[in-house]
Formats: C-alpha cells, structure tokens, sequence
C-alpha cells in the first residue's frame, strides 16, 4: 500500500495524526505529486486548519491546474465560513475542471441558495439528484427550492422521495406539511407536521403551524 493509500486508511479511521505523517512521507517521496498535497489538506480541514488547508490545496493546483479536487475542497472552505460568492467561483472552476460529481452540483447549488439565487439554483440541485438519487439530503433542497419557486407539485415529489430515503428527516416532514396547506389540503398537512414533531417534539416550526392549522379547522 503507497502511502496516499495508507493515510486515506488511517483517515478513514479518524486517525489524523498517522494520516498526516503519511500523507507527508507521500509529498517527500513525490514533491510533485498534487493527490498528497489534496489529501494532506483534507487532513488539515478536518481538523479544522482552514487557512494551512487551502495552502496545501492551492499548492495541488501550482502543480496541476487541473486538480479539480483541490478547487472543490476549497469551495467548501469558503462556504463554511459563509464566503458565497468566492466559494461558488470555485466550485464552477472544479465543474470546469472536470469534477462532473453530483458533490459538485450539489455545493453549487447550495451556495446559489445563499446568494439569494433560487431560480440559478434549481438546475444544479436538479443534476446533483439526477446524478445520486439516493441522496436524500440533496432530495431535500431540491423539494426546498421547487417550494421557494412555487413549483409546489414538484416540491412534494422531491420532498417524499427525501422522506423514502431518511424516514427520521422532521424538517422533510415539515416542509412537506408547507406544501400540504398550500394546497388546501388540511389533514395531509396535519399529519406531516404531527409526524415531523413525533420525530423532533421541539420543531418549533411544526409546532406552530400545526396550531395554526388546528385553530382555522
């Protein structure tokens, strides 16, 4: 086993101490390999050296600017602390790159979500469930941002594959109550947001629209 192969086992585990050594004996033996450089990135935004990461992780693309891995670990950097716009140039750099992952498409939509971009969203979310159809949490923005759009019918579709998939996601549950009570169909609704506190009892959100919809029945 090369040493690449050995710190991914070691990660695996939760080992970062061996993993890092091992990722680092791996750019000793190959100062111009970009895999060691991504993995002992990895390492280091796993145990939460953000900025030493991303030093790692541009070092990969010094060498291989086509290293899409590096650009798509940066990108997720970048949106965990909430740097949007720079995260989704990134993420666009990786798709250019090659990164065609349902991961990818899957980010990219999400950082459109927080820009405020629903409408340049719905695509990238669309493919990420095309691409992994049983990702239930990729299910679930999609139905969210159907919803957001008013793309109720198509919401619910996404939004009950998502609760297939993970029986136990309330906000699912939830959402899909929303939709229920959008279209006028109270009992539905009712027993989503009964369902959805039954999994989580202080989903304050269920709990309110469950009240509400209890007083207008």
């Amino acid at each position: 086993m090369d040493k690449n192969q050995l710190g991914v086992k070691y990660m695996q585990e939760g080992n970062w101490e061996e993993a890092a050594k091992a990722f680092n004996e791996a750019i000793e033996q190959n100062p111009q390999d970009p895999v060691a450089y991504i993995n002992f990135g990895n390492v280091l935004s796993a145990v939460g050296d953000d900025e030493k990461a991303i030093r790692f992780y541009q070092k990969a693309i010094e060498i291989d600017e086509n290293a899409a891995a590096a650009y798509y670990s940066i990108g997720n950097i970048l949106f965990s602390h909430d740097r949007f716009e720079e995260a989704k140039q990134v993420f666009e750099q990786a798709m250019k790159k090659g990164l065609d992952s349902s991961d990818t498409y899957f980010m990219l939509g999400l950082t459109h979500l927080q820009l405020n971009q629903g409408r340049q969203a719905l695509p990238y979310l669309q493919r990420s469930v095309e691409l992994n159809e049983n990702d239930s949490e990729a299910r679930f923005q999609y139905g969210l941002c159907l919803a957001q759009n008013e793309l109720i019918d198509e919401a619910t579709v996404q939004l009950k594959a998502c609760i297939e998939l993970d029986p136990k996601h309330s906000d699912a549950y939830y959402n899909l109550g929303v939709s229920y009570a959008f279209k006028e169909n109270q009992d539905k609704a009712l027993a989503m947001f009964n369902k959805a506190l039954e999994i989580q009892p202080d989903h304050l959100l269920a709990g309110h629209a469950k009240n509400l919809l209890e007083q207008n029945l």
